[in-house]
């Protein structure tokens, strides 16, 4: 369309209001409250304008353009009328009304200061809790000269159940609500476009330093995965940064006793432990546990070191005791082990089935995204024990129990095909073993899977109804599918349902495990895995052309995972470890067997930021840098890989993870293939080893933003859809029959107990309780039904003893109906509070990945 404004032809594109297209053409025109994440509400009426025609001055931020207006933005009565309009917002914060006065300023929040004799009710903190938060805390209170914004009918914002996710502060014209200052604070001099290093969305941020300390964080307005929008980890968890128990220089322990070191010094002595080890036991005698945390280049350079440097596949990562599961089955059914989607799908979805994730806790702005397409319309379909957020929001709450993954998802497909709601035309064209695989699960019926997995037969019938329903559908997961003794085999069920109904490759569709921590997709796709090479390449493929590469033969002997490492420390056969980024101790599944693994081992070297409960153990200790504090690339769990850019620098005496694996290989002879001048190079050697990634450079990358791999060359998009541009591709059915878990309740422990994560306190929390996110979340808790507490005359606050066939813990109840009768849910953010001492030793048959989901206990008072 074109236009005319001020004088000035315009284009603009259909559907674009007046207001951006003349934004588009470089002309301002005044709002205050608009904000470009927000319905339009012409609240403040500063934008209006003159349209040739129209009988009276229209907002520009409602005003669809159309083609051949005539606008004018500037003259000097539309002046006169801004100036009126601004003297009468001065004057209404320059002195309070009654109604604005009160409540005195709310200062009691640890992140945000609130104080509404500024406000001048532009409704943008009500608007955008609403629209992009989803949770409406903030609300319009009273009518006329009493009206006023107030947090929902509680007393202060900290009481009003705010996510803290400071949307309200981002959009705030005035200053009523703002972000606090933290001691020291200096206004921002320089703003740094980076990604955050917290769960596996991969939220792009700009960060605010000031003489070298991180000052704020924002989001970045048109991100294309979190569109302006943070949590209140992503935002503000920033401070373990400046810990007073941040470790600044390498350690050595001699004697007993932890001494500083130089970084010669240290890197000596852990190439030595390293060389010992090999000595006595050869390269399955070591191991290397990389990060998640880390970069896609560290983690490409920790899976070059052990395999060039050591000569052992032993090499794996956190993605081991999470999603492992999720990419053996997407491998093995579909050909990919990663998403096959994006987020922007949610904007055309009709069905979203959520399974065994908690996003609005976990992975909060993908949780944030998928309340908005409810809103919009989207059937909501939840798979989970406890009564979470979106299970309180959604059409179908399937709330099985802890184990019960599999049952229920092939009755869901056995009851899918009774009813027709099966793709046939999809099944022939795009799928392999669908007869074999029908027979499997023919037999499940509602009523045979319900006693198996709590369920309800007629409850498994509506999800069955609401996920057929209609197309195209979205299913999301996370470890609550994942972290069992079948983890593969749920998976591969939920698979057979995507490929049941039609939904692979194709928009609005498709199959999205939500991935822990911000490089857990990345981690194990550069090698960082005992079974691949960079670009997930299996071992006997990729050998030859590693080899070459890299001028050194990789390692014919099978690596062990992470789980085996541990299990061969305990019986003797590992001698020494690396371990970067990862508390093994407070994390690992089982803390007993874990203690005593990294007790035996000969020689263990912690690459970390604090001296965590793992680090305990070791001999030498590096400190390394936080993602704040480096250059690189992140891959989110959609595939998107992103630029990583060092905000601040490190304290002096830090280096960063691959600094450190690069000295540590010139310490052990092996300077050469490990001298790098830039991230940048390091990238580029993994181009060149990944074809599905080479089209993937740091200069489009400065230029684009984020690209979603395979992206074969420079010209290429990236493929925000996998298999949707590939006629040969074919899904495969996978028969799934059930296996009860080993860990079962008894008359001596009566209930479950799942562990998982919380809003405010993030994974193991060595960073966020660094922060005042302890204010938010300051202990982990023991979730428990009324039912439950009353047998046991527990109120919330009182301390309990949980006890299981494998340890003991004692923790703070919390009385909850989100529960069920039987089960109980904790977090393991807190070292004090030893939760991975209940933990058992079952783990994925296939993966190996632990089964933290599943642990029978018995409560007492303590």
């Amino acid at each position: 369309m074109r236009l005319r404004v001020d004088g000035r032809t315009v284009e603009a594109a259909a559907g674009a209001t007046l207001l951006e297209a003349a934004a588009g053409a470089g002309v301002t025109i005044p709002t205050l409250c608009h904000d470009g994440r927000l319905s339009p509400a012409a609240a403040c009426r500063l934008c209006l304008v003159r349209v040739d025609g129209a009988p009276r001055l229209v907002p520009a931020c409602t005003t669809p353009a159309t083609d051949g207006l005539v606008v004018e933005t500037r003259n000097p009565a539309l002046n006169s009328y801004r100036r009126f309009v601004r003297r009468a917002l001065a004057r209404r914060t320059g002195t309070p009304t009654p109604a604005l006065r009160g409540p005195r300023p709310d200062r009691g929040h640890p992140f945000l200061r609130v104080d509404m004799t500024k406000c001048i009710l532009c409704f943008r903190c009500v608007r955008i809790c609403a629209e992009v938060e989803g949770r409406g805390i903030w609300r319009v209170e009273g009518r006329g000269a009493a009206t006023r914004i107030a947090p929902g009918p509680a007393p202060t914002l900290l009481a009003s159940g705010c996510s803290s996710c400071g949307a309200c502060a981002d959009t705030c014209p005035t200053g009523a609500i703002t972000d606090a200052r933290p001691r020291g604070f200096a206004r921002p001099r320089a703003w740094t476009r980076t990604v955050c290093g917290y769960c596996g969305v991969g939220c792009e941020t700009l960060v605010g330093t000031a003489r070298g300390r991180v000052a704020t964080v924002r989001p970045v307005p048109h991100a294309p995965v979190n569109r302006g929008h943070l949590c209140v980890k992503g935002r503000y968890a920033f401070g373990f940064l400046r810990a007073h128990d941040r470790v600044v220089s390498p350690m050595i322990r001699r004697g007993g006793r932890w001494e500083r070191a130089s970084w010669p010094d240290a890197l000596g002595a852990a190439a030595d432990g390293l060389r010992r080890a090999l000595a006595r036991g050869g390269p399955g005698a070591v191991g290397v546990l990389g990060s998640a945390r880390g970069t896609n280049e560290e983690n490409y350079l920790a899976g070059k070191f052990a395999r060039v440097v050591l000569g052992t596949n032993n090499a794996d990562n956190c993605a081991r005791v999470c999603h492992a599961p999720s990419a053996a089955a997407l491998k093995a059914a579909l050909g990919t082990g990663a998403a096959t989607n994006s987020l922007a799908d949610l904007d055309r979805t009709a069905v979203i089935l959520v399974a065994g994730a908690n996003p609005t806790e976990a992975h909060p702005v993908a949780g944030a995204r998928i309340r908005a397409a409810v809103r919009r319309g989207a059937t909501l379909i939840v798979v989970d024990p406890r009564r979470t957020e979106l299970a309180a929001l959604a059409a179908v709450h399937v709330p099985l129990r802890p184990g019960g993954n599999v049952p229920l998802f092939n009755a869901i497909a056995a009851e899918i095909m009774r009813t027709g709601g099966e793709d046939g035309a999809f099944i022939a064209a795009r799928t392999t073993g669908f007869a074999d695989w029908r027979a499997s699960v023919a037999a499940w019926t509602p009523e045979r899977a319900a006693p198996l997995c709590g369920v309800a037969p007629a409850v498994i019938r509506a999800a069955a109804r609401a996920y057929a329903s209609a197309r195209p559908a979205m299913a999301f997961w996370g470890l609550g599918l994942t972290e069992h003794t079948q983890g593969t085999g749920a998976v591969t069920g939920l698979i057979n349902l995507a490929l049941l109904t039609g939904n692979v490759g194709i928009p609005g569709a498709g199959l999205n495990p939500l991935r822990g921590q911000n490089n857990v997709q990345g981690a194990s796709h550069m090698g960082c895995d005992p079974g691949v090479l960079a670009g997930a390449e299996p071992l006997a493929a990729g050998r030859p052309r590693f080899a070459a590469a890299w001028g050194a033969p990789i390692p014919e002997a099978p690596g062990l995972t992470a789980t085996a490492m541990l299990e061969a420390a305990r019986t003797g056969t590992l001698r020494s470890l690396v371990v970067i980024g990862w508390d093994l101790l407070q994390s690992g599944a089982g803390e007993r067997r874990t203690r005593e693994a990294l007790a035996r081992l000969d020689h263990l070297v912690v690459v970390d930021l604090f001296l965590n409960e793992g680090a305990r153990a070791a001999q030498v200790f590096l400190p390394a840098a936080s993602w704040l504090e480096k250059d690189g690339t992140f891959m989110n769990g959609e595939r998107r890989i992103q630029r990583v850019r060092r905000a601040v620098p490190p304290p002096p005496g830090v280096r960063t993870d691959g600094e450190i694996l690069c000295g540590l290989a010139a310490a052990l002879g092996h300077r050469r293939g490990f001298s790098f001048r830039s991230t940048r190079a390091i990238w580029d050697e993994v181009r060149g080893l990944w074809p599905g990634a080479a089209g993937v450079t740091y200069a489009r990358l400065e230029r684009e933003g984020g690209l979603q791999w395979p992206c074969p060359d420079t010209r290429h998009p990236g493929t925000p859809v996998l298999y949707a541009d590939d006629p040969s591709w074919r899904g495969a059915f996978r028969a799934v029959e059930f296996a009860p878990t080993p860990e079962a309740v008894s008359p001596e422990f009566p209930l479950l107990l799942i562990t998982g994560r919380s809003l405010a306190q993030y994974n193991a929390g060595s960073q966020t309780r660094r922060t005042p996110a302890r204010r938010l979340r300051g202990a982990d808790l023991l979730d428990l039904a009324p039912a439950d507490a009353a047998a046991l005359a527990v109120r919330s606050g009182d301390r309990v003893r949980v006890a299981s066939r494998w340890g003991e813990a004692i923790l703070s109840a919390r009385v909850t109906d989100t529960m069920k009768p039987g089960e109980v849910f904790t977090t393991f953010a807190f070292p004090g509070a030893h939760v991975n001492r209940l933990t058992g030793p079952h783990a994925d048959a296939v993966t190996a990945t632990p089964e933290y989901k599943v642990t029978a206990v018995s409560l007492a008072r303590a």
